[in-house]
């Protein structure tokens, strides 16, 4: 038996699954209704969310849910238990990765994926977390995102550039090969 959602709760699994904000126009897109109709479910949205710990946040044309500020301390905890951990191996070799490759305008998470040969979700979003590297829109394909250290993680290295680091051209050289051999560009 298939089960009809409401059209407040299809927004909200709609926006929970993009995971960052959406426009609206998108959204209503998505959900097949006109920007009218999009109006009055997101007032239902609103209204059901004022209870709970999430919150409909609506910024100009975009719109996402994020956690309540009720909630802020709740959120806190997490990401103070989640900074407070030491790096581990993974998230090192992740950023190792990242940072050998940030000179040529970043690395995709297919990238390090490849070069390390397990998924890097879990140690990119520690990473991120913490501010040691930033994702920004890839200019020749913008349904992916290109990533690269931040001021504070080379700050953390020791170096002003990553070109800096240690071994920076040979190992640069060793990750652009193992990325064109994933891409079909291997010229040999």
């Amino acid at each position: 038996m298939r089960v009809m959602l409401t059209p407040p709760a299809a927004a909200l699994a709609v926006l929970f699954a993009a995971g960052e904000p959406l426009e609206k126009n998108e959204l209503a897109r998505i959900l097949e209704v006109s920007n009218a109709d999009l109006d009055s479910i997101l007032t239902a949205l609103r209204q059901s969310l004022s209870v709970g710990g999430l919150a409909l946040v609506e910024t100009g044309d975009d719109v996402e849910i994020r956690t309540s500020p009720e909630t802020s301390g709740l959120v806190k905890k997490l990401w103070e238990a989640e900074r407070s951990r030491d790096l581990g191996k993974a998230s090192l070799e992740t950023l190792a990765v990242i940072a050998y490759q940030t000179e040529d305008a970043g690395v995709t998470r297919g990238d390090i994926d490849w070069v390390r040969g397990v998924n890097s979700s879990a140690s990119m979003r520690t990473l991120l977390l913490r501010g040691l590297i930033v994702g920004k829109e890839d200019p020749a394909d913008r349904r992916r995102m290109r990533y690269e250290l931040t001021p504070e993680a080379l700050a953390h290295l020791g170096v002003s550039r990553a070109k800096d680091l240690p071994r920076y051209a040979e190992l640069a050289e060793s990750c652009a090969q193992v990325v064109s051999v994933e891409n079909g560009r291997d010229e040999a």
